[in-house]
């Protein structure tokens, strides 16, 4: 094809498949913890290390990741404290988040230049460090989730139990909420922070809604994930529309369309039980003319 003859195009399929991959295992995980909107959350965080990196002079990918693992980190802390209420935690983390990008964003006319890159996503415009940057936490996301899977598993489902199994639960909820914050970083480039949480949340939510079992759904929204970047970058370069806002409309579709498929299908099972049923009735009924009825 014609666009990967462009190194921007390669380094954009690149950093797209690499992260859609581990994107969507930790969509799965958060859906079932029913922390879909950290993802959101820490996005909006990272504005303020981003901020913070162009006013300070220093690498804005890199301050962004440092910021965002410690709103990670402090998410865990306040969802703690408040154990009631634990979705409070990411209200206050959040708050904090946007109201210091927000001062960061005052203090510096350079920082509004480039912002709606960070918004919106420039996965066209990742530079050699950013690709780094994606390929080291794509090697540490996976790691983690490849030798943490089982213990995930049993704390996703049954926390309590997993405590009472002598699992580390807080240990291990720390470490997730740190990957989060790194896989949430590593993703802003392609489809920046305003939509950071549709490569994680759409692919998931697709894969849990068709998948039979939880091994399914991982493999299952690791394709969905790798195609809708894949479609949204194809299109994207097709026509000439914004990467990140195309990769998650993509996303979007495919999870209208696969929900409505497998609607159709469970309709046309309950119809075709349904006409099983009716033809069942009219054999039993002469079965029992017969006995009723026999043969002088």
């Amino acid at each position: 094809m014609e666009m990967l003859h462009y190194d921007f195009m390669q380094r954009a399929f690149c950093a797209g498949g690499l992260i859609a991959l581990l994107a969507s295992v930790l969509g799965v995980y958060l859906m079932l913890r029913r922390q879909a909107l950290m993802a959101d959350m820490l996005a909006h965080v990272s504005l303020a290390g981003v901020a913070g990196g162009v006013y300070l002079g220093i690498n804005p990918t890199m301050s962004g990741l440092l910021v965002v693992i410690v709103g990670a980190v402090a998410v865990e802390y306040v969802r703690r404290a408040y154990k009631t209420y634990s979705e409070i935690s990411i209200a206050i983390i959040m708050i904090g988040g946007l109201s210091s990008a927000v001062i960061l964003m005052s203090l510096s006319k350079s920082v509004n230049t480039g912002f709606s890159s960070y918004l919106f996503g420039s996965v066209v415009a990742i530079n050699q460090s950013e690709f780094l940057i994606m390929v080291a936490v794509t090697v540490i996301g996976g790691i983690f989730f490849f030798f943490m899977r089982r213990p995930l598993y049993q704390i996703t489902f049954d926390e309590e139990t997993a405590k009472t199994n002598g699992l580390p639960v807080n240990w291990i909820s720390l470490g997730f909420s740190v990957i989060t914050g790194m896989i949430v970083a590593a993703a802003m480039p392609i489809v920046g922070v305003l939509l950071v949480s549709s490569l994680i949340v759409l692919p998931a939510s697709l894969a849990i809604r068709i998948a039979p079992s939880f091994s399914s759904a991982l493999i299952l929204s690791m394709v969905i994930g790798v195609i809708g970047v894949f479609s949204g970058l194809t299109a994207s370069y097709e026509l000439s529309t914004p990467p990140g806002g195309t990769i998650a409309f993509v996303l979007l579709v495919m999870l209208i369309v696969g929900t409505g498929i497998k609607k159709a299908v469970l309709k046309w099972k309950k119809r075709t039980q349904i006409w099983e049923k009716e033809k069942e009735i009219p054999m039993m009924d002469s079965n029992k003319a017969l006995r009723e009825y026999p043969e002088q």
